[in-house]
């Protein structure tokens, strides 16, 4: 498998990142490890975690991601594996997060209790890549990256990310950085698929000029890219048929991730990666990744058999034609997500 390089960082990654979100929900540990195991036999070296993970995010079962991965690991040379998790940002009135009694926040107080809690969890000393799960536009992002720098200069991160972050907030805190010459963001993780370009519109070319990377999550649009909400019965058990029955959050997530164009969308995908012999699973991780400002793409997967379509595109460059048909669809639904 392929290998980046993060950012400006000295750590290089496989093209492709094993994300663990459904640990301990929806997937359980045995099957955890067996999809953990097929990802390493695979060349993955790169796995990405929070600590407010499984989702959807519950107190019943929070910290359980870290804990399954933090076991695995123990199975594994430590240095052969990157690891990325994450702090939980603040909730912003619209969620509240199940840890710390629903008062986290980015500054040097809950990133310390954050990291303690995942270093413990993970049964590591160091973190490769701490981000900062979602930003806080309205508190400094002196005391944030003041705090990531501390802990770099302690030896328990080795560098900071950030993820759902926006232009503007990446481009203030990479100044921040540089005006005090504190820790910056290699990173930045956010939501990236043939269903969502908007991070094509400004954000592509702040990391292009600032040499941060993307690490693309969803690149299978929460599962509506296998194409298997096509079908005229939907699938039991799938996310967004349960969050349909759960919370007003979890519906309008599901009202955004599956919609009349986004089903429009992937049908025409599934036809075009059908016409060139690919499932539009593969096709839709192969596009993400095929990308200069993306590093690694973050698949995710609930069995080792969903996993085998994602991994199919790890030597997988897509033609000029595959490409330009992608991009005729996505000129014809613009913006199916919103």
């Amino acid at each position: 498998m392929k290998k980046r390089r993060l950012g400006k960082s000295g750590i290089v990654v496989s093209e492709i990142c094993m994300g663990t979100m459904t640990f301990g929900s929806s997937c359980n540990e045995d099957e955890a490890f067996r999809i953990l195991d097929r990802a390493y036999d695979a060349g993955i070296d790169f796995y990405d975690t929070a600590e407010i993970y499984p989702v959807p995010p519950q107190k019943s079962w929070v910290h359980r991601t870290e804990e399954i991965f933090g076991k695995w690991l123990k199975t594994k040379p430590r240095d052969g594996i990157i690891i990325a998790t994450k702090v939980a940002g603040p909730g912003h009135g619209w969620f509240s997060p199940p840890l710390r009694e629903g008062k986290t926040s980015l500054d040097k107080y809950h990133i310390r209790r954050a990291i303690e809690g995942s270093l413990q969890r993970l049964g590591v000393d160091t973190i490769d890549v701490y981000q900062t799960h979602w930003p806080d536009h309205d508190m400094p992002y002196e005391e944030t990256m003041e705090a990531l720098t501390e802990l770099k200069e302690e030896g328990k991160i080795r560098y900071a990310g950030c993820s759902n972050e926006t232009s503007f907030g990446l481009m203030k805190s990479l100044w921040i950085s540089d005006k005090y010459n504190l820790t910056r963001y290699e990173t930045i993780q956010n939501n990236f698929s043939i269903l969502n370009r908007r991070f094509e519109d400004e954000l592509a070319q702040v990391c292009r000029k600032e040499q941060v990377s993307l690490l693309p999550y969803s690149p299978l649009a929460g599962g509506v890219l296998t194409g298997k909400y096509n079908s005229s019965i939907k699938p039991e058990g799938a996310r967004f048929v349960r969050y349909m029955a759960e919370g007003d959050r979890q519906k309008r997530m599901s009202n955004r991730f599956l919609n009349e164009n986004t089903l429009a969308s992937t049908e025409e995908l599934m036809k075009i990666a059908e016409r060139f012999g690919m499932s539009v699973t593969t096709m839709s991780v192969a596009w993400s990744k095929q990308h200069d400002f993306v590093a690694s793409t973050i698949i995710g997967a609930n069995t080792v058999s969903q996993l085998e379509e994602s991994l199919k595109a790890s030597d997988l460059i897509l033609g000029e034609d595959v490409l330009g048909e992608i991009n005729q669809v996505t000129k014809k639904i613009q913006y199916p997500m919103g």
